[in-house]
């Protein structure tokens, strides 16, 4: 019972600083990405099997919505989890900046390094995840960045498993082709779809150990 009790308060925990996040994150005015804004998108998902999938930026429907990734890159995300058994249901999906950036630009480094440094940052340490899928370019430089990796070209990173030892375990690292870069290139979709055989092989395993 006291094993039980432990986990059902740190999943409390995790839930109401993760809410905590999402709250700051909507009123956030700390950079100029709000400006231009309909909804700040925090993220959503289920994080207790400690998957965290880590986009870019929300663009026009998610900035509607105020949801991660519910256009048509969401659509095909959807489709290529799908296709390995992977539901939205298993993981918790955010970005590396939670405003739409104007024009579906990419965000500036100072925008990266401000959201990052005040929401993502923090969310990566509550949820404390054994694996992080980073979706593109962005995502994936700041991540490896993070934790110590090389990052040189998405050809060259993509579909490989990278093992971090942090303080509190074991984290697995595969960054793979952004949804909206496969819709304009069609042709990495096969590349595309051996990395998500890869990232499922992983969330199943993780999710039926949690």
């Amino acid at each position: 019972m006291g094993a039980l009790r432990l986990n059902y308060d740190r999943m409390e925990r995790v839930e109401g600083d993760l809410e905590k996040i999402a709250s700051e994150i909507k009123t956030c005015k700390k950079c100029p990405l709000h400006t231009n804004r309909v909804n700040a998108v925090p993220g959503e998902g289920d994080y207790r099997c400690g998957i965290i999938l880590i986009g870019e930026a929300p663009g026009a429907n998610e900035d509607l919505q105020g949801r991660p990734f519910v256009g048509a890159a969401g659509k095909l995300l959807d489709e290529l989890m799908e296709g390995v058994g992977v539901s939205r249901g298993m993981i918790y999906i955010t970005n590396v900046v939670k405003c739409r950036p104007p024009g579906n630009r990419q965000p500036t480094d100072e925008e990266v390094e401000v959201c990052t440094s005040l929401y993502l940052n923090r969310q990566i340490a509550t949820i404390n995840p054994k694996l992080i899928v980073c979706l593109g370019n962005i995502s994936s430089k700041y991540i490896f960045n993070k934790y110590g990796l090389k990052f040189k070209s998405m050809s060259e990173a993509h579909g490989r498993i990278h093992k971090i030892i942090s303080l509190h375990g074991e984290i697995k690292i595969i960054a793979t082709y952004h949804p909206a870069a496969i819709l304009r290139n069609p042709k990495i979709m096969e590349e595309a779809k051996r990395d998500w055989k890869t990232i499922g092989e992983e969330v199943k395993r993780i999710c039926q150990h949690k």
